[in-house]
């Protein structure tokens, strides 16, 4: 990795929509080690580490530094990977840089979330104070009170711990004078982009009320406020947090990429996803939002019955190599040989007998397939 960009972790099909996450002070590309996972099924999602953190080198920042020039080093990583336009979340200093690109670079920025974050840090003193620290002594006093600060008590996540403790000094002090720099409370009103506030109901840190003011400034903002998160919710509240995400982000297509994978099976949904271009992305979309996300998750029928008309409606229209598919999905949905069967033969009174005789030849194929995978 060259010095020159901010270290990073790409994941997800390269041709999927971008998403970039930004870590906390003091933290690596690592806090969302239990949430980039899953946003990357429907997102090429790229993490990068603050200068003088994780693998980023602590010569990118100097003393005097402010969010404009963190957000700036963003940006020059979204060039190097050919990021025109993306999606962005971020936490504490991570957020601060999302808000200073929604207002500064909308034209770069599709959505917005800030998490656990503020338009303001409680003034310049305490980060002050806190850079001629570990200008001085180092981050050994600071990485002992990282629990307190960041999580709820018995909570811990000592890989990130030991992240606070292997910073680089003099970064951090640089990350610190851009924390105590920052203020955007007048210009939040000006933010246009779709924007998110994730708040942690126990964090002493950055208090809901601080996200809660974001919200009310920005114009068509939503607040989520997580019980039992503290600072770095996304470590400490996974799941909670990742539903908001997706919900923001596109809650359909992840819910829909879920349903889509029980029903098909991983191996056919990678496949699928290992062919997908630019060109054919927002189709791929379309089917995981629309199909997966929204029609086969309706309770009104269970997805025996969904199994059932797709079938019906498969032959009807002869989509034979479509059938094979749903055959095997039929399966998984609880359907045995003789009920497959049972709506093959239906078909040949209501569709045709050569459809249905197409039908049936597919279908035996496909079961005599899944015989020999068991045997």
């Amino acid at each position: 990795m060259t010095e020159k960009l901010l270290n990073h972790r790409a994941e997800g099909p390269v041709s999927a929509p971008p998403l970039l996450l930004g870590p906390s002070l003091g933290t690596s590309c690592a806090l969302w080690d239990k949430v980039a996972p899953e946003l990357s099924i429907t997102h090429r999602v790229i993490r990068w580490d603050l200068p003088g953190h994780g693998g980023s080198a602590a010569g990118l920042i100097a003393p005097g530094a402010t969010v404009a020039d963190l957000a700036g080093l963003v940006l020059a990583l979204a060039d190097s990977l050919g990021v025109e336009r993306f999606a962005y979340a971020g936490v504490s200093l991570g957020g601060a840089v999302g808000l200073h690109l929604a207002l500064h670079h909308p034209e770069r920025v599709s959505s917005l979330a800030v998490v656990c974050s503020s338009a303001h840090f409680n003034g310049a003193k305490p980060w002050q104070e806190r850079a001629a620290l570990v200008r001085r002594e180092g981050m050994a006093e600071l990485a002992e009170s990282a629990n307190a600060r960041w999580f709820t008590p018995g909570f811990t996540v000592p890989e990130l711990v030991a992240d606070h403790r292997n910073a680089d000094p003099e970064a951090y002090a640089a990350c610190c004078d851009a924390l105590a720099a920052f203020d955007l409370r007048e210009r939040l009103p000006e933010i246009a982009v779709p924007t998110l506030l994730v708040a942690g109901r126990e964090d002493p840190a950055t208090p809901p009320a601080h996200l809660r003011e974001i919200a009310d400034a920005v114009p068509g903002a939503a607040l989520v406020e997580i019980p039992g998160a503290s600072h770095l919710a996304p470590a400490e509240c996974p799941e909670a947090v990742l539903t908001a995400l997706r919900a923001h982000f596109g809650g359909g297509a992840g819910r829909g990429m879920e349903v889509r994978r029980q029903v098909l099976g991983d191996a056919h949904v990678d496949r699928a996803q290992a062919r997908q271009t630019p060109f054919t992305a927002r189709f791929q979309d379309f089917i995981s939002r629309y199909a997966w996300g929204e029609i086969w998750t309706d309770p009104t029928l269970s997805r025996r019955e969904r199994s059932l008309i797709t079938l019906t409606a498969l032959v009807a229209h002869g989509h034979y190599d479509e059938l094979a598919m749903h055959v095997r999905a039929a399966r998984r949905n609880g359907l045995t040989p003789e009920e497959i069967g049972a709506v093959l033969l239906q078909t040949a009174v209501y569709c045709g007998v050569p459809a249905a005789n197409s039908a049936f030849a597919t279908a035996q194929r496909v079961l005599a397939e899944e015989d020999d995978e068991r045997g």
